[in-house]
């Protein structure tokens, strides 16, 4: 990798990767704090989607006060801005944002529906999905950092990869910012996306600017846009395009955001296999995350020693998570990776950067209050694009794969059609509730109703709902069970793109010597 610099210490090239992609900014380097600053907010505005729209489903579902309901929004910055950090110093060291789960987010609704039937009240519900949050994060702890992940990676190929990858891409078209028909304003959807496929496609070759800022200009001009439009009577108040910025003037400045604010956890061995089965489907996401970073990063593939401190390191935000109180967990977020894509900024640096602006932003109301005042239907446009990059970042690991071969076309094949539908089938069965599956599997076996019953309707559901663990998991079966060679695998190829463990050092283990002691660290 190159980094050429004129006189005065400043980037003037781009960073020329492992596999001859160019990258303005590579993992490593360090652009100057101010371009940082707004290099990391704008990675932190390709995930407020799903940064707000997990904890508003969760207080809406608990019945949480307003004042209660905007902490709760403030907790998950915090505890996103927290895990970022420690998940790019610490963990894995890939430029990957961390933040709410989905994959969590359903057996949290499931815990907080069967508690609602028993007449209990949001104090009680918070607690139950803190204590089971914490739980399965310690789980996850163990699973990381024992390697059980990073072990079956030695029987992955390009096969089951190109898949996974897409998948994350593809199983996220329905999100209520791009499908739900009540919530967009088709101008204003299509007018961002045109945005940001100008500014990153069409004007990136003449001016740095927008080549680097693609996302924040395409978001901040559709807003602008908006607000005059809103201001000036011309957008309806209430409508999908209307933007409230009450929402920040009226925010309170500081808001507290302490461990335990909700008070002590509770801890119910049904509601910890049901958060677990959530947890071993992030697990999946991020997982094919890992790769898919490292792809469009130009990064060699990742070792199985670098999986293990990711995932364990994911399992400690969860820990974490669960302490502060937001009834979620903490996972990678594909969005991050699609924003790289766009803007040809890999830099951990700057990701961290932008975790200490989501801190900042929940512990500061108007910045968060800011961030709510941005319609859907512009975040619907920018989820298009992002969403569209992490796709196509999927299928370029085909480029290693024998596509002549009758059996990797299948693989993948079946792998995308059986992602995308099989989540359809159990949720059209089941929609979204673990009783109907254990119904169906008590009349079928012929058994009692027992926790083993319930915890396995928690992971069809669960498992089943999401398209990345279905598809990645038929493809690694049919993987490894259909005879195929290694070069036609896509293997022998991969195999010097892959790093060793070796390649990878910790920051503990870059430091530190094998008695626990600092030793002077070598020159980056």
């Amino acid at each position: 990798m190159t980094d050429e610099q004129d006189s005065s210490g400043s980037d003037t090239t781009e960073v020329r990767t492992e596999e001859g992609s160019i990258v303005e900014y590579g993992i490593d380097d360090k652009p100057p704090l101010g371009q940082s600053a707004l290099l990391g907010f704008q990675h932190y505005l390709t995930m407020i989607g799903s940064t707000i729209a997990v904890p508003l489903v969760l207080a809406g579902l608990m019945g949480m006060p307003e004042a209660e309901t905007a902490r709760l929004v403030g907790t998950f910055f915090v505890v996103s801005g927290v895990a970022t950090l420690a998940q790019t110093t610490f963990g894995n060291r890939y430029p990957l944002v961390q933040g709410a789960s989905f994959a969590i987010l359903t057996p949290g609704i499931a815990i907080i529906l069967t508690l609602e039937a028993s007449g209990a009240g949001w104090e009680t519900m918070i607690l139950e999905l803190q204590g089971a949050m914490i739980a399965a994060g310690i789980t996850q702890v163990i699973i990381g950092y024992f390697g059980l992940f990073g072990y079956l990676k030695r029987y992955l190929s390009p096969v089951v990869i190109a898949p996974v990858i897409a998948l994350i891409g593809l199983s996220l078209f329905d999100v209520p910012q791009i499908t739900g028909p009540s919530t967009q304003n088709l101008w204003l959807f299509g007018l961002t996306f045109v945005l940001i496929v100008a500014f990153s496609q069409y004007l990136g070759g003449y001016s740095r600017v927008f080549k680097l800022y693609p996302v924040l200009l395409g978001l901040i001009s559709a807003w602008l846009i908006a607000a005059l439009l809103s201001v000036a009577g011309v957008l309806p108040e209430g409508g999908a395009a209307f933007v409230d910025i009450s929402a920040a003037t009226e925010a309170s400045i500081i808001q507290p955001i302490l461990p335990f604010q909700w008070g002590t956890p509770s801890f119910t061995l049904a509601f910890f296999l049901g958060m677990f089965a959530g947890v071993v489907a992030s697990m999946v996401e991020s997982f094919g995350d890992y790769f898919a970073v490292a792809r469009i990063s130009g990064a060699k593939a990742p070792s199985g020693k670098r999986i293990n401190h990711g995932l364990g390191m994911e399992g400690i935000g969860n820990v974490f998570a669960g302490i502060m109180g937001t009834g979620n967990g903490s996972t990678s977020y594909s969005e991050n990776i699609g924003a790289i894509g766009i803007t040809s900024v890999a830099s951990r640096y700057v990701v961290q950067i932008g975790g200490i602006i989501m801190i900042v932003a929940g512990f500061f109301g108007p910045v968060g209050g800011f961030v709510t005042t941005i319609p859907d239907p512009i975040v619907g446009g920018l989820f298009v694009v992002m969403f569209a990059q992490i796709i196509g970042i999927g299928l370029s690991q085909l480029q290693y794969v024998d596509l002549n071969r009758n059996r990797n076309a299948f693989i993948i094949g079946v792998a995308l059609l059986a992602g995308l539908a099989i989540p359809s089938l159990v949720n059209n069965f089941a929609g979204g509730d673990p009783a109907v599956v254990e119904t169906a599997l008590v009349d079928i076996l012929g058994v009692g109703t027992s926790t083993a019953t319930e915890f396995v309707a928690q992971m069809v559901v669960v498992v089943g709902s999401i398209g990345i663990a279905v598809g990645g998991l038929l493809a690694f079966i049919l993987d490894l069970t259909i005879p195929g060679t290694r070069e036609g695998r896509g293997l022998t190829a991969w195999d010097n793109l892959t790093e060793d463990d070796e390649e990878f050092e910790p920051v503990h283990e870059k430091y530190l010597g094998g008695d626990g002691t600092p030793k002077e660290p070598a020159d980056d």
